[in-house]
C-alpha cells in the first residue's frame, strides 16, 4: 500500500461523540417548520436525516423541504443555533482515544485534516470548544470546497492545500455511508468505516469502505500497518 501522508477525519460521530446533540438539533429545526414528533412527516424527515448523515446540513434541509428554499434556510439557521447552544451548555467530548490518535498521526508525519458537513460558523465553534488547533493541519467545511459530501471536493481540497502528490497517499475515516462514498470518489488509498457513529457496518461497506474499525483509536495502527482491521469483501 502507498504510504499515507494525509488523514482526513470526519467530525461528528467519528472524533467527537455528539450524535445525540446533532439529532436534537435536527428535531428542533424541523419542529420550527411545523414537523413535530409523533407525526408521519416527522418520521419521514428523520429517516432522511439519518440517510443523509455526513452531507452539508443545508442540503439535508433542502431534501426535507424541496422547492422551498426559505423553509430550508430557516430550519438550517435553527439547527446551527440549537447545536451551538448545546456546545456552550455542555461542551464537546472527544470519543475515547481520539486525542491520542491525533498525536500518533502527527508523530508519524501524517498530516491531519478534519472534514465536516457543518457550516464554517459552526465548525469554528466546534474547534474553539475542542482546542485542537495544535493537533490539526486543516479543518474543511463545504463552504471551503464548493460541494460537501458525498462529493469528493472536501478531500481533494485538503489534498491541494496540503501539497499531497498522489490521492493514494490519503486515508479517510468516517462513520457514515456518505463519508465512504466521498473518500472513494476522491481516490483515497484507504477508506475506513468507523463504528462509533450512525451507520452500520453494512451501510459503511455499501458506501465503499476498504476497512472497518471499531473506533478512531484504531486508525493510526491501521495506517502504520500494526492493526488487522476487517477488510471489505467486495
Amino acid at each position: 500500500m502507498t504510504p499515507v501522508r494525509l488523514a482526513c477525519l470526519d467530525l461528528a460521530g467519528t472524533t467527537i461523540g455528539d450524535v445525540a446533540m446533532v439529532d436534537r438539533a435536527f428535531a428542533e429545526a424541523i419542529a420550527t417548520q411545523g414537523i413535530v414528533p409523533g407525526t408521519s412527516a416527522y418520521a419521514r424527515a428523520m429517516v432522511h436525516v439519518h440517510r443523509s448523515r455526513g452531507c452539508p446540513k443545508i442540503d439535508v434541509f433542502r431534501g426535507i423541504f424541496p422547492d422551498n428554499e426559505a423553509r430550508a434556510q430557516a430550519a438550517n439557521l435553527t439547527f446551527e443555533r440549537s447545536y451551538e447552544g448545546a456546545i456552550e451548555r455542555t461542551g464537546l467530548i472527544p470519543l475515547p482515544g481520539t486525542v491520542e490518535a491525533l498525536e500518533k498521526l502527527r508523530a508519524a508525519d501524517i498530516q491531519v485534516a478534519l472534514i465536516t458537513g457543518f457550516s464554517r460558523g459552526t465548525l469554528g465553534r466546534v474547534l474553539a470548544a475542542l482546542g485542537w488547533h495544535d493537533k490539526l493541519n486543516l479543518a474543511i467545511c463545504p463552504e471551503d470546497a464548493g460541494r460537501g459530501r458525498p462529493y469528493p471536493d472536501m478531500v481533494l481540497t485538503a489534498v491541494l492545500k496540503l501539497g499531497i502528490d498522489d490521492v493514494r497517499q490519503v486515508a479517510v475515516a468516517g462513520d457514515s455511508e456518505n463519508d465512504m462514498i466521498s473518500g472513494r470518489r476522491a481516490g483515497a488509498g484507504l477508506v475506513a468505516g468507523v463504528l462509533t457513529g450512525v451507520h452500520s457496518r453494512e451501510r459503511l461497506l455499501g458506501g465503499g469502505a476498504t476497512h472497518i474499525i471499531d473506533s478512531i483509536a484504531d486508525f493510526p495502527a491501521l495506517l502504520l500497518g500494526h492493526h488487522q482491521a476487517i477488510p471489505a469483501i467486495r
